[in-house]
């Protein structure tokens, strides 16, 4: 049986928010949409072109920003690199004249009520996050093809004969918490190591450090910039910015001109518990209000969830002696396994599986990654990864308008400190005394996803969608 391969930066990947799942994944089925088209010399030919977007993409689609990022897909803008300043007016540029430039090229008429349809009583078997693209041509012929986005910005064309990425061989194949460990004791490394040692099938090391301090620079760019932006929030729940206030707070009159010195001032505030504690909420709300904002974020390893990790590795930064590029290295490439062992044993799509996969799956991450880097052995990391996703099983994906923002924002905080707590409580035990094992807790994940009702799968047909009105703001 072949195994699916995922690197590093595919769990962390560079996006712009809202969604990982109804984002950056519909954006990536635009562009691959587009490439299809061009490989068979199509893409002149289009006269005219139609999206379906099906089921929770569908439901929640415009609040997470679905449409936005399927126009700028189809456009040839690119999500890694696309000015998120330069949003609003390409959008209404598009609506305004109709227009639509294909792969950047080639112009077609676009009306977006006629042509983009939201078809929110269907919804498509294998995954709950469905668009299918329709190119009409002008021989009369037509190109058509489903994409599903599963969560993380993954996406699987339908009819692919597989999901798996087969174009290397790992040293270290692995699909279970089991068998990381088998690795982890016959070759005595520790659990970033073995990650780093597979990273080396697809590309040198020094790429891989290259690219995850990419990955960090993103990260606290978003966190700083998060820091530092006051107002509200878009998409009509008038809900108020709250971490440049906090920080401010926190900060005091110190001063600071950029990132590194910040971080100098944050240490200074001191290493009281509730000033901690604060800190990590506030590192979190940062990211997940720009998150809200369509600003740059980094999937960790959904948008959803993106202030889980940031938070924990800022913590470790500011008060664990942690700002060091090895460090942050080795806290990423950790927290990474952890994400994929969830991917591969169950899901990390909130359409999926509800809020667990998200935020539960990235305080699961975390946890693991400041236990190695606090000095943990690699059964303590697994134990800290199971005791962290053990208090989120259930959690639901209920968002309130469809927007990525209440709860989902104030839920990063609490899968933050979740994680911190998690990795103290492995740190003080005994592994051999755990009674529930971090494969365990994956399978009843799953479980609990198939259980749960769809209502509670990003769809805001239930839970707090359906009893906060629209009009209040956050409290």
């Amino acid at each position: 049986m072949q195994r699916e391969q995922i690197s590093v930066f595919d769990i962390f990947k560079i996006g712009i928010g809202p969604s990982s799942s109804h984002t950056l994944g519909p954006w990536r089925a635009a562009q691959q949409f587009v490439q299809l088209l061009q490989q068979q010399s199509a893409l002149n030919e289009v006269v005219q072109i139609k999206i379906l977007l099906y089921g929770s993409l569908a439901k929640t689609g415009k609040g997470h920003g679905t449409d936005i990022a399927i126009l700028l897909g189809l456009s040839g803008y690119d999500p890694v690199t696309f000015p998120v300043d330069q949003l609003d007016n390409r959008i209404e540029e598009i609506q305004r004249l109709h227009q639509l430039q294909l792969g950047g090229s080639h112009q077609v008429s676009f009306f977006t009520e006629d042509d983009l349809l939201f078809l929110y009583s269907q919804s498509l078997p294998f995954h709950p996050n469905a668009v299918t693209f329709q190119a009409f041509l002008s021989s009369g012929k037509a190109v058509s093809e489903t994409y599903y986005s599963i969560g993380g910005g993954f996406v699987v064309k339908e009819g692919a004969e597989s999901n798996c990425v087969t174009e290397v061989d790992l040293p270290f194949p692995i699909d279970t918490a089991d068998e990381l460990l088998h690795w982890c004791r016959k070759t005595g490394l520790k659990i970033s190591e073995v990650v780093m040692e597979n990273e080396l099938a697809w590309r040198p090391e020094a790429k891989t450090k290259e690219g995850v301090l990419e990955i960090f620079r993103v990260i606290k760019e978003c966190i700083y910039r998060g820091c530092h932006t006051t107002g509200y929030l878009p998409g009509g729940l008038n809900v108020a910015r709250r971490a440049a206030g906090l920080n401010g707070r926190l900060i005091g009159n110190r001063d600071y001109h950029n990132f590194n010195e910040w971080v100098n001032m944050v240490r200074q505030t001191g290493n009281g518990f509730q000033n901690i504690l604060d800190w990590v909420s506030c590192f979190a709300l940062s990211v997940n209000e720009e998150n809200a904002s369509f600003g740059r974020v980094v999937t960790a390893p959904t948008n959803g969830a993106a202030g889980v990790i940031p938070a924990v590795l800022m913590y470790y930064i500011a008060f664990c002696d942690g700002f060091s590029d090895e460090r942050i290295i080795q806290f990423l490439l950790t927290a990474s396994e952890i994400g994929c062992i969830f991917k591969k044993g169950a899901t990390i799509s909130a359409a999926m599986g509800g809020c667990q996969a998200e935020i539960g799956v990235s305080s699961a991450m975390a946890a693991a990654a400041l236990t190695e880097c606090l000095g943990g052995s690699q059964r303590q990391v697994l134990m800290a990864a199971e005791i962290a996703m053990e208090h989120h099983l259930g959690l639901t994906c209920d968002p309130i308008g469809g927007l990525v923002q209440v709860p989902c924002i104030e839920r990063n905080t609490m899968g933050a400190i979740k994680a911190i707590t998690a990795s103290q409580l492995a740190l003080q035990s005994n592994p051999d005394n755990a009674k529930v094992s971090l494969d365990a807790v994956v399978k009843t994940m799953w479980q609990t996803a198939l259980d749960m009702n769809s209502k509670y799968k990003e769809t805001s047909d239930g839970g707090l969608a359906i009893n906060i009105p629209i009009s209040l703001p956050e409290c």
